[in-house]
């Protein structure tokens, strides 16, 4: 059974969404204030849903305290404001998934359970020494090679160093600038389209990878 702990100051609000979520199965705690949850940062659930707008905090001062805590600790942010910068600043911070209010708490259902089973699905598996799948594709990391159902598909070294970075954090979204120095490094002078121009060329030879464009930030793979 999945743990999962809601931060909504809202009381309505959040005896609703408590209900429709315990109706699923799931363990829910649920919080009114921020400084409320300040003591159970260490129990680490399986999820946070967070409000950002809290009387006496802030959701990004808490997913900082989740995510020194926990790194791998998804996150969902809720707010009644519908901003740009809020959503990239909290995927930014590390969160999953942002709704915006009002929304109907089915969508928050919906939107858990593909969570919940992109974090802890294990379809992406180890094989053997250096080897990962997801779905009919499998990387090589010793032979620096992908194939899709036992055929080799050509690929260029940059290709292949992004693919391997993004297998190995499936549901983790990466901004451009992040992307750039992990697969150029610290020394590469030019624009950050250079991520885009290869996300393309990934994209017309793995065609059914659940590659994500996150707008304004940058990119996610998900499950197949």
């Amino acid at each position: 059974m999945y743990s999962i702990y809601l931060v909504e100051d809202e009381k309505d609000l959040n005896t609703i969404l408590s209900t429709y979520l315990r109706q699923e199965g799931w363990n829910i705690k649920s919080f009114l204030t921020g400084s409320e949850v300040l003591d159970h940062i260490d129990d680490e659930p399986d999820l946070w849903i967070l409000d950002i707008m809290l009387p006496d905090c802030d959701g990004f001062e808490l997913i900082k305290k989740i995510k020194n805590n926990n790194e791998n600790t998804p996150v969902i942010f809720i707010s009644a404001r519908d901003k740009d910068i809020d959503r990239v600043i909290g995927l930014e911070m590390g969160s999953d998934d942002y709704l915006a209010k009002p929304f109907l708490p089915i969508e928050l259902i919906i939107r858990t359970k593909k969570l919940l089973k992109r974090v802890y699905s294990k379809s992406i598996s180890p094989q053997k020494t250096g080897t990962l799948t997801l779905g009919d594709y499998i990387v090589d990391d010793t032979k620096r090679k992908i194939f899709f159902k036992d055929n080799e598909i050509e690929i260029t070294s940059k290709e292949y160093d992004l693919l391997n970075f993004l297998f190995k954090n499936i549901g983790t979204a990466f901004s451009r600038e992040q992307i750039l120095l992990k697969i150029w490094g610290n020394d590469y002078f030019g624009s950050d389209r250079v991520v885009d121009d290869l996300i393309r060329r990934i994209r017309k030879k793995f065609y059914d990878l659940n590659l994500e464009t996150i707008y304004g930030f940058g990119y996610r793979l998900n499950e197949i």
